[in-house]
């Protein structure tokens, strides 16, 4: 399950691309909080913690602004597609119990049966999960798993509390053997063989 970070956060009132560059020149992240009908609050908060809190799929954040709590998921990072540097930061505010909808990434583990491959088909899965609680990740088990094994969105077991949003349908992984493996170069010398 996610964690919650603490972040603290300070108001601002100036805008434009000469303050956010003030900003971000003196180690702050220009950010917005928005959601539940309140009106768009402008914020700014220390750049290296955010950048560690964001390396985590769907952060929940509780932000101090100003000594105001506020619980947070990171809807939106904008980076500068070059240096990589986080430019804005879009911030929802959530509600302990509220479902928010999000994506959570697909990971695989166990060994398939020898000579297949285990082919991921969909990286991410869309939930809808407690603000609280959201899974970091959805596990699909494939151990043993042979030739023709399919595992679907709605196959996968969810965390309490998560709903699936995706098509039940959807593949996630497949279980194939690699073209131009040994069995399939012996069956086909076998029938070249028939053939002759």
């Amino acid at each position: 399950m996610s964690q919650t970070n603490k972040l603290a956060a300070a108001n601002r009132d100036a805008f434009g691309k000469g303050v956010a560059r003030k900003l971000r020149a003196a180690g702050r992240t220009p950010a917005v909080v928005y959601g539940h009908g309140t009106d768009p609050v402008h914020v700014s908060v220390e750049t290296h913690p955010l950048s560690l809190i964001i390396r985590q799929a769907n952060a929940i954040i509780e932000l101090d602004i100003e000594g105001r709590k506020e619980l947070v998921l990171v809807k939106d990072v904008q980076k500068d597609p070059v240096r990589q540097i986080i430019e804005h930061l879009d911030l929802i505010v959530v509600k302990k119990g509220e479902l928010v909808d999000v994506e959570v990434p697909v990971h695989v583990e166990g060994e398939s049966f020898s000579g297949t491959n285990a082919l991921l088909e969909l990286n991410t899965l869309r939930l809808s999960a407690p603000a609280t609680s959201i899974p970091e990740n959805v596990v699909v088990n494939i151990e043993g798993a042979e030739e023709g094994t399919q595992v679907l969105a709605g196959d996968i077991k969810l965390p309490k509390g998560a709903v699936l949003l995706d098509d039940a349908e959807q593949l996630v992984v497949h279980v194939v053997v690699p073209r131009g493996s040994s069995a399939d170069e012996e069956a086909e010398a076998a029938e070249e063989a028939a053939a002759e």
